[in-house]
Parts: structure tokens; sequence; C-alpha cells
């Protein structure tokens, strides 16, 4: 018996897999069970580490949960009447593109409607963006290029299907980890089916490669140009289909000819090994079910769609496309990417896959909502709009779940632009964030487990989101949000919704609205949905689109009759010459700075830096370097050093591994300011986008490094949450019973040491008692408060970064009283001998640390991943740890 325990299934909020979530919830407690639902197609139960961690994500603590002016707290009629008041009147003496949204991958798809349908239906600008710009917009234009729409051909099913998988730019193993455990057990089930990873530096996806082909940056378009020429020349191509179901072939093969001529000139170029590139070049034409699966590394580049398009020429050449075990297949980045394509997300699309390319669109879109304002044109991508934003066009900005001080490029300049903005209102569910910060208007906004509506994932699978519990505080739906603006502004009948399944069945209408033989196919169709009663959406079940008359229960693949959504409903090859990276003078800048994600971290951090266990394996920012380039820049592992850019600079440990190519450095893109000072990976990325998708180039910037001059480093580890906003570097994190910070100077620390020791005091009713160890001539201080006999903070510091692990530390706040040994051997850093350390966390789903991992390896002289899984459950849940462990071995 549950007692008031209910089973809610629902959907994941991190990335485009869309994994399905059975779970059990405890509304008194607030609190949830979470679990993989078996039933749902994308996952069938499967969970990576930040899934599986989301119950530690539902503190009501720093959420927002009232409406505020000018930082001070209003009711939701101020609020609203303000943000309506100011629109109207910016409108009226500047001109509807004088306003603009900026939303986010996180909004539901009803969220991401009402949004559109207000700014370009109603406002009567296209000025609405999101940051799906920095994520798939190339993937987006290469499609509507290639096929005449944004469509995604296979499905997920389609890996026990292929016999050859292509992983290009994609760090599948921790981004997409369910879908990188789907592939393993594929492979696992049919040896013989080979895996190629294409990726400038070595990650943890190619632990399941057959071959890796490190190519050098920025060089894709050469190596598959270089494949289609190779196909070409072997005979190895499918003229019947290109006759059938193409056009443009002569001239793209023409063109990759001439870029790629032959296999030594694309290892030349690429900077790979010819018989590497043979080898890649004999798996393709070998095998006729194959597919590419491919993601930031391709989309974000200033040559992206180019990239794109060279992909899909090569599955176009072959007639591998369509059917089962084959196809390019983009691996979307956010949680609901799709559904913002779906319903026009973008600045340059309209909604249901129409844009603004086609007067009949526009006017179709315009009878459908009623509308006799409509935009007629594209609004400014999300670099020209806060470029826009910078110089004056942009008045009031509108900021919907999403963090662009953080992650847009040259984010520096970002601060500027809204520093510049007359209105700034930002709706979301944290109260501080780097960019909450210049908002004049904060909107509370419905957290993940509080939202209602549908998401759509990479392989165009809807499903419901379900909430779990009810709103928090005062907080309020987007869509609900955005409708009462849109009534106060006087579009009263347009925006009368009172629940999600009245927007979605709208939305579903438009799908079909004169989509037929007369007016031309469009690939989005969802009609089969659109007669959905609250009750049918409450129970809707995932499902892939196009649902309609003819495919009542969704459908699996696309373009399996060789027919797609251009005029001529044939395939487009689309003649690529490949255009290098933009650079600096390389003398200035000669190391290239590559960026992605952590394995248990999410985009900035505001909900999965709430998880302790998600911030042990990587807690704080980092830069990989190849050991010729940390030798000639003297760096040092562990040491910080600073990195520089033409637009910004960040600092970052020096990790020093043989996974970077020379050259060639790494940082993942995840801190803000409120985790990390001077650490934001923004700060120095390169804007320059693609003239076709208008994504930015967050893949190649080219950059310089040096190590940090430090006075002092350290540590603090407290069971209070500390303000050290005083210190040049600082990196703070959640632990389990204490709170973890990172800190470092170029200021003498005695005056600072005061300070801290006179807070730590202050945070205590209770008299404490102090140990203090301290070498003036080494730099050293180490000291330890107590608070009856309960260890409450321990801080170490030096005069450099070489100071003891923080496991064990971390280890006695669990603790009420330290054993007698424990305390002896606390200032040294090191566990007394005999006692155990289970060291740098590895797996973060059983919370298994490397030194545990070690010991039971060595004392069971295991050899397999497999036999240390079945002793410590290390690696049997998402997997990602699974290359660690293999490196243990």
């Amino acid at each position: 018996m549950l007692n008031d325990l209910s089973i809610i299934q629902t959907t994941c909020p991190y990335c485009g897999v869309g994994c399905g979530i059975s779970a059990v919830v405890n509304e008194e407690s607030h609190s949830v069970n979470i679990q993989g639902d078996p039933l749902h197609p994308a996952n069938v139960g499967k969970l990576c580490s930040k899934g599986a961690a989301l119950g530690d994500t539902l503190s009501l603590d720093g959420r927002l949960l009232e409406p505020h002016i000018n930082g001070q707290v209003v009711d939701w009629d101020a609020a609203l009447l303000l943000v309506a008041n100011t629109f109207k009147e910016t409108i009226k003496t500047y001109g509807a593109d004088s306003v603009a949204i900026y939303g986010s991958g996180q909004l539901l798809t009803e969220d991401y409607y009402v949004a559109n349908k207000f700014m370009k239906g109603f406002v009567g600008s296209a000025n609405m963006d999101t940051n799906s710009r920095l994520c798939m917009a190339s993937s987006v234009a290469g499609h509507k290029r290639a096929f005449g729409s944004d469509t995604v051909p296979g499905c997920y099913e389609d890996f026990e299907h292929t016999d050859l998988i292509i992983l290009i730019g994609s760090n599948t193993a921790w981004c997409h980890p369910v879908i990188f455990q789907r592939i393993r057990a594929a492979k696992q089930l049919r040896p013989n089916l080979k895996i190629v990873v294409i990726d400038p530096r070595r990650t943890a996806t190619c632990d399941l490669a057959d071959l890796h082909l490190p190519l050098a940056s920025g060089s894709d378009a050469i190596l598959f140009n270089g494949l289609l020429s190779y196909l070409n020349k072997e005979q190895a191509l499918n003229q019947d289909y290109i006759d059938r179901n193409t056009e443009g072939f002569t001239l793209a093969i023409q063109t990759a000819e001439m870029s790629a001529p032959g296999i030594a000139e694309v290892a030349a170029q690429c900077q790979l090994n010819e018989t590497d590139v043979q080898y890649f070049y004999d798996l393709f034409k070998d095998h006729k079910n194959v597919m590419s699966l491919y993601s930031q590394g391709i989309n974000q580049s200033s040559s992206g769609t180019d990239k794109v398009n060279t992909i899909i020429n090569c599955h176009l050449a072959t007639g591998r496309i369509g059917q089962s075990g084959m196809g390019p297949f983009s691996l979307t980045g956010q949680p609901n990417a799709m559904g913002g394509r779906e319903v026009g997300g973008l600045a340059n699309q309209l909604a249901a896959h129409m844009d603004f390319s086609k007067v009949d669109d526009i006017n179709r879109v315009a009878r459908f909502w009623g509308s006799d304002n409509i935009a007629t044109k594209p609004g400014l991508p999300a670099v020209e709009l806060f470029n826009a934003m910078a110089t004056g066009k942009i008045k009031a900005l509108w900021i919907m779940g999403t963090n662009p001080v953080v992650s847009m490029p040259n984010a520096d300049f970002i601060k500027h632009a809204l520093e510049q903005c007359d209105f700034v209102v930002v709706s979301d569910c944290i109260a501080q964030t780097d960019t909450s910060a210049f908002a004049h208007v904060l909107l509370p906004a419905l957290g993940w487990s509080e939202k209602d509506g549908t998401v759509t994932n990479s392989e165009r699978r809807i499903s419901r989101q379900r909430a779990l519990f009810k709103p928090a505080g005062n907080a309020k739906a987007d869509w609900w949000i955005i409708s009462q603006v849109a009534k106060r502004m006087g579009f009263n009948q347009a925006f009368n919704y009172s629940h999600p399944y009245e927007i979605f069945t709208e939305h579903a209408t438009l799908s079909s609205f004169e989509n037929d033989i007369t007016h031309g196919y469009r690939d989005f169709d969802i009609s089969g949905l659109a007669t959905l009663d609250q009750n049918s959406y409450e129970n809707l079940q995932p499902i892939q689109w196009p649902v309609n008359t003819n495919n009542p229960k969704g459908t699996e693949r696309m373009f399996a009759d060789g027919h797609y959504f251009t005029p001529t409903r044939k395939a487009q090859f689309i003649a690529i010459t490949p255009r290098p990276p933009v650079n600096l003078p390389y003398n200035d800048y000669p190391l290239i700075l590559n960026t992605g994600r952590l394995r248990d971290q999410w985009h900035t951090m505001t909900r999965t830096a709430l998880s302790a266990k998600l911030n042990q394996h990587s807690p704080v920012p980092y830069v990989e370097i190849n050991p010729v380039d940390a030798k000639n820049y003297n760096l040092t592992a562990g040491a910080l050093a600073e990195l520089e850019s033409g637009w910004g600079k960040m600092l970052a440990r020096v990790k020093i591994t043989d996974d970077q190519t020379l050259g060639n450095v790494f940082v993942p893109m995840h801190w803000t300011a409120q985790y990390a000072s001077n650490s934001r990976m923004g700060a120095l990325v390169n804007p320059e986008v693609d003239p076709i998708s208008k994504q930015p180039e967050s893949k190649h910037t080219p950059i310089r490094i040096k190590l940090y001059q430090a006075v002092w480093q350290g540590f603090i580890l407290s069971k209070a949450q500390l303000d050290l906003c005083d210190v040049s570097y600082r990196v703070n994190s959640k632990g389990d019973f204490f709170y973890r910070y990172e800190v470092a100077s170029q200021e003498l620390p005695d005056p600072w040491f005061n300070t801290l020791k006179d807070t730590l005091n202050a945070n205590s009713a209770e008299k404490p008692e102090w140990q203090i160890y301290q070498d003036a001539s080494l730099g050293c201080y180490r000291a330890a408060q107590f608070i009856k006999g309960q260890l409450n903070a321990v801080i170490f510091i030096a005069a450099d970064h070489k100071l003891p692990e923080r496991s064990w530390l971390s280890s006695l706040f669990a603790k009420v009283t330290l054993e007698p040994a424990e305390r002896r051997a606390l200032l040294s850093g090191q566990p007394p001998k005999g006692s155990h350390e289970s060291g740098k966390v590895v797996c973060a789903c059983f919370n298994v640390g490397e030194k545990t991992l070690r010991a039971c390896i060595k004392e069971k002289q295991f050899k397999t991943h497999q036999e240390v899984g079945q002793c410590l459950k290390a690696g049997t849940n998402c997997g990602t740890c699974i290359s660690e462990i293999k490196a243990l071995l």
C-alpha cells in the first residue's frame, strides 16, 4: 500500500533523448523517488546520472516564488500590467521590432506555441529566438536544404538494426548516455556492429569505438566530401536512387572532388592517418545499414549547415535513408528543442514547420490565428538580437527559462547589451542567476516538477510532461504568464486558454490546416491528436509524428517512399566547398578552444548543482590540454591557468591528457558566476556565426593560455554556506552535509583569514573550538572548527595547488563525533592508517570512489567492468563511468 504516495509518468527535463520517468511522489514531504519508465520507448527504464538524481533537485531553496519589480515583491497584476504597458508603449514609440523574446528548449511545447503566437502573430515582430539557436539551428537548416523540411528521418530503434554507427562531433557517452547505453547493448548482442567516432578529442564515447578519427578542428566537411568522392570512384553509389529521388548530384560530386580529390589529400587536410581514413571510407562503402549520428561538434560551427549537408549527401548518394537501420540522425541537445522547432520557436520560422520564405505560409498562419498584424519577415537570431540590444534597436526584451549571460558566446558583451536595454523581463524558476541580475521584472515560472504539457524528443516522439506537485509559492505556467500579458495588451480572444490541452489541440489543428495536395504537403502533421479532450490529453502516450489519418499510431521513419517535401518532391544534394573556421591572428592566440558538456551537469547548473552526488565527479572548472602543450606553456596538473581569447578571459584547473590533440584545449560549459568567479566559458567563445543557420562557432575559438600567478590557494569545507565573493578565484559546490569552496587569490591572505574565522564563529550559537596548524615559511595554514565536538569547517591554505584530496575530509562531516585517530590526522588531510577512503567519485549513480574501485580490482583480480559492476554496482545504471572503470582495470 502506497499510503499518501502516487505514481506519475512524466519526462526527463535534460537532453533530447526524452527519457520517460516513473515518479513515486510524496506530496507531504515534497519528495520523489525517481525511476526510469520501463514502458517508455525512448529509454525502456534506463536513466542517466542526471535523470536519476532529479529527486535531489526539488528543494524550494533558491526558487523564485513571487513576482518582483526592481527587486521588490509585487502581486501578479502589478507585474503583468507593467510588462504589458511597457511593451505597448515601446511598440507605439519605436515599432514592433523594438521588442523581443529570447526563449529556451526548457519550455514545453504549449509554452513555446503561445510565446510564438503572441510575438509573431499579434505583436507583429518575428524577434523571437531561443537558446536552440546555439544548439541545433545548423541541423534545421541542413534538413530544410536537403529535404525541404526540418525532418529527422529515423528513430532510436534503428540503432538495433544498423551495421555501422558513425558518431560525429558527439560525446554521446556523456551527453546522451541512454542512447549510448542502447548502442553499447546493440554491440554486445552483435559484436560485428562497427562504431566509428569522429571527434578532435578522445572522449568516453571512444571506449566503444572500432575507430577514432581525431580530425583537425573544423575539417568535417572535407572528410565527408572525401567520402562522397571515394564512393563515386569505387562505384558504390545507388545510381537508381539518385536518378529517381534526388536532384543536384552532378554539381555536388564535382565540388566534392575539387576539395577532396583523394584519401591522401583528405588525410593531410584533416590531419589524420591515411590508413584510418581508408578504413573509415571502406566501412561506409561495405555496410548497407549505416547511421550517422551527429551533434554539437557539427552544429556549433560557422559552417555547421554545410557540414550537416555533407553528411546527408553521402546518405542520399547511397540511398541509405528512410529504411530500418540507416540514415543521418541529429542528436538534439535540449529536452524540447524539437518541440520548439515544431511551433516556430526560431526567429526565421512560423508555426507548424512553416516559415517566412513563403507568402502562402504567412497568410495561412495569419488566417488560422485570426491576426491582421502577423510578422512578414524573419526576426533577429540570437547573436544579432543581442547586438541590436547593445546598439539601442531592441528596447525591451523578455527572457524565458535561459541564462544567456553564461551560455551565449562573447558573454561579457551580453552583459553589456542587457545593461543597455531599457526594459528586461526574466521568467524563471530560479531567483538568482547571472541573467536575472539584469532584470527590471522577475516573473516566477513553474519548475520541472510542476510543469504540465508536452515535449518532443530527437526521434520526433511527443511525450507528456506531467506535474508532480502543485505550483510552488506564486509560480505560474509560462503559457499562462504570456497569455495574461497578451490579454492586457488587447489580444484577449486569441489567448483565452484555461488548460494546456487547449493549446496543444490548437497546435495540432494548425499542423493540418491546408496541409494537403492542393496547398502542398508539410512534414509536421499531428492532426490525429487535434480532437483530444482533456482526459485523453492527460493520458496521451508517447507517439512519433506524423500522426494523422494515414498514420494514426504515429510514424517511425520518414522518406521510406523516396518522396521529400521540396517543390519537386525530390531530395536536394547541396554542393559544398569547405570553409575553414574563422581565426584571429595565429601568433597571438595559438591554441584552439573546444567546449562541451560534463557527464553529471546540465547547462548552467541551476538544477544539477542542487544535487550533491552530481557535484562530485567534476567539482571545479578545468581545461584539458595535451602534455606537449602543457610543457610549452609551463603548466602542471592541478595548477590554475588563465585562458584568454579576443573576447574575454576565464580561470580553470589544468588537466593534462593525451586525449587532447596537440594545439587544442577543452573546457566544460557549465559554470556561472553563482558557482565560480572568473570561470564563465562563454566569455571566451567566438561569436562568429554560420551565415545560413546563424548558429555560433562554439567549438573553435583561438585562445592563449598561461599560469595564473596566485599568491595562495586552498579550499574550505563548511556546514554553513559562506559568502566568499572577495577572493580572486572561488568555486562553490554542494556536498552531503557540507559546502565546498575552492579558492585562490593574488592578495595576501591574512585579513581574509580573520574575516573568514569571524564569519564561521558568528554562524554558531555555541562557542567553537579550533584546531590550527600554521607554517608561515611554507605559506601553509590549516584549521578545523568544531561545535560540540562535531566537525563544522576545515580550512586548508597553501602557497600553491598541492593540497590533500578532499574526499576523506568531506566524509567526516557526516559523523556526530570524530574518532581520536581521525582528529589527530585531520590537519594532515590524510586518513589514519588502516581506515577506508573512497577517493574521487567515479560512479555518481552509486557513489563509488576511485580508491574503492582500485582496492576492489586489486583484491578480487577483476579483469572486466562487468565483474566490477557485479561487486560494487558501479557502471550498472547509466554506464557513463564504464570508460573510467576500464582505465582503472
